[in-house]
Formats: structure tokens, sequence, C-alpha cells
């Protein structure tokens, strides 16, 4: 399974802000290893994160995406303590869920 992904959410000005990073190679299909054998498409295909029952945040990606990305979004709502669920799919339909509190 791929490693966590980083997630900090705090609540600003009212707003929770949440920052993230998810670790992925997001490989394109089109890029060629040390021997000129391309390098197969893995890639995130879709993200959601979830506050209780709620989505407040989903992205569909495709191969343009670089690896590791990072997003950052805002939703009203929350409090302190809650907890926000991030899943992720990819191409090979592997998938990883990672929660956090919100503070």
């Amino acid at each position: 399974m791929a490693n966590p992904m980083r997630i900090r959410a705090d609540i600003r000005d009212g707003l929770t802000d949440v920052r993230m990073q998810v670790p992925h190679p997001m490989e394109s299909g089109q890029r060629k290893d040390d021997k000129g054998a391309i390098i197969p498409a893995h890639f995130i295909t879709r993200l959601e994160v979830r506050h209780g029952e709620r989505v407040v945040f989903s992205a569909e990606f495709g191969p343009s995406v670089s690896a590791n990305p990072f997003l950052r979004f805002r939703f009203k709502g929350a409090a302190a303590g809650d907890r926000l669920v991030a899943r992720w799919v990819d191409s090979r339909g592997e998938s990883r869920s990672d929660e956090v509190a919100i503070t």
C-alpha cells in the first residue's frame, strides 16, 4: 500500500483550511525507463474528502497531474475535533484512505 497522505486541517476565520500532499508516482504512461521501455501508466483517477457524511472536496485526475500532488481547499461547517477522511483510487484499482482531526 502507498505511503500515508499528509493532511493538515485548521479552522481559521470560520473556514476549515485543508492542505494535503498525496504521495503517488502519477506515471503518465509516456515516459521511458533507463532501457528505453515505456513505464506503464499509474495515476490517481479519483480523490474524495469527507467531513462526516458530506463530501467537501472531490476531484478526477488524469495522467497530466504531477507526482505527489499538493492540494489546498477550504470549506465551512466544521468544528475543532471533527474528522476528515480522504480517499483516492488509482488507475490500477489500488486505493488508500487516511483521516485527520481538525484543529
